[in-house]
């Protein structure tokens, strides 16, 4: 059988070491030994003994958490030996690695699978308070990989000046990065941000480290009823 299908570019990616790797730019291979965790119904294919189980968010706390500010990664463990094959929407994957004293502050939408080594809470995003409908990201730490999906090609924002992202389009950015939450008309921006929630809002970063960006805008949090989730009450409760 012939087929350009069959090329080496689409053939699986073998490695003597297990872990996380890419498969190609949309689909990430674990060579599971042990545990690692996953985004719910992020598995396309696997091989070998490998058994998976929901986890919900993480454990109670983060499950309360999710349900409370709309924000967290419905989880689950893989254990076992073998290769699991996980993707999302064939969003484009990136991986990161984390070492000892990292934070990095992550859309919990973008998160496609970490090692169990890494560590998470969901934390309000500093000046995202009351005056706001607020906004929660997923904080990472510890030593080990993580798996993050972007809409497309992103641009990596080194913070060596004021800047200013549109929080839909913001993946992920360095946890110790001073942060703001500016309605967009105080920028001069009118209402060019924001068009989906009604209200316009952009977020400010400063410091030193880094912003990832994507050309795309994720839809905003959405709670029962269809509406948008007024989180700004619970700041108080979270932060």
């Amino acid at each position: 059988m012939r087929s350009a299908l069959f090329s080496a570019e689409n053939l699986e990616k073998e490695s003597a070491q297990p872990g996380m790797r890419l498969q190609n730019s949309k689909m990430l291979k674990i060579e599971l030994n042990g545990e690692a965790m996953a985004r719910v119904g992020s598995m396309v294919a696997y091989q070998g003994q490998v058994q998976f189980q929901a986890l919900g968010s993480g454990g109670i706390g983060k499950f309360i958490k999710q349900r409370l500010t709309g924000e967290g990664v419905p989880l689950m463990k893989l254990s076992g030996h073998g290769d699991v094959f996980l993707a999302e929407l064939a969003k484009d994957v990136h991986i990161i690695d984390l070492e000892p004293g990292d934070a990095l502050s992550i859309n919990g939408s973008s998160v496609l699978a970490f090692d169990s080594t890494l560590s998470y809470d969901i934390k309000m995003v500093g000046g995202a308070g009351m005056a706001s409908s607020g906004l929660f990201n997923c904080v990472f730490s510890g030593y080990g990989r993580i798996a993050i999906t972007t809409k497309g090609t992103p641009v990596v924002l080194n913070v060596d000046a004021p800047t200013y992202v549109d929080p839909q389009a913001a993946v992920c950015w360095s946890a110790n990065l001073q942060t703001g939450y500016h309605r967009a008309e105080q920028l001069g921006l009118g209402t060019l941000l924001g068009r989906s929630t009604g209200e316009a809002f952009t977020m400010s970063f400063a410091g030193q480290g880094f912003v990832v960006v994507q050309p795309s805008e994720e839809p905003p949090v959405q709670g029962r009823g269809g509406q948008q989730q007024q989180q700004g009450l619970l700041g108080g409760l979270l932060s």
